[in-house]
């Protein structure tokens, strides 16, 4: 099982448009503004303007979710400088982390009468892969106490 990852983004609540453009640059793993609105634009019914996607971009790494890396680009006149921009966070991790946040909201329910009748009403599926959760947990937990 893989551990949650060291980085962690200060907020993981996204909005659309920044849903979206953090999938283009996982896609990606990299892209500047041009790529991503380029990618974008290439949907004819879609109209964004260059400075929303570097407003979402500033807001995704004010959120700890995207870096960026300065870069000279010819296009872009003499010694000035463009940015690429990098996902903090692979999109695997980022499931992982709402994962983890759903489960640490469901349990901060503290009512186990709510939570058993929760468990109750799942499926034999569901109820299996509980079990096999459980059964992971005692064992990462007996490995670490031999440690």
């Amino acid at each position: 099982m893989a551990p949650l990852p060291h980085h962690r983004p200060r907020q993981l609540a996204l909005g659309p448009l920044e849903q979206e453009i953090l999938a283009i640059l996982w896609q990606r793993e990299a892209a500047t503004v041009k790529d991503i609105l380029d990618t974008i634009l290439a949907d004819p019914d879609r109209d964004l303007s260059q400075a929303t996607v570097t407003t979402i971009l500033q807001r995704l790494a004010a959120k700890g979710w995207v870096r960026r890396e300065p870069v000279v680009e010819s296009g872009l006149g003499k010694g000035r400088k463009g940015y690429v921009w990098h996902p903090q966070v692979s999109q695997q991790e980022a499931t992982m982390l709402q994962s983890h946040r759903q489960l640490e909201e469901f349990l901060a329910i503290s009512n186990p009468d709510l939570v058993a009748a929760f468990a109750d009403s799942l499926d034999a599926s569901a109820l299996d892969r509980l079990d096999a959760i459980a059964r992971r947990l005692r064992t990462l937990r007996d490995t670490q106490e031999e440690a």
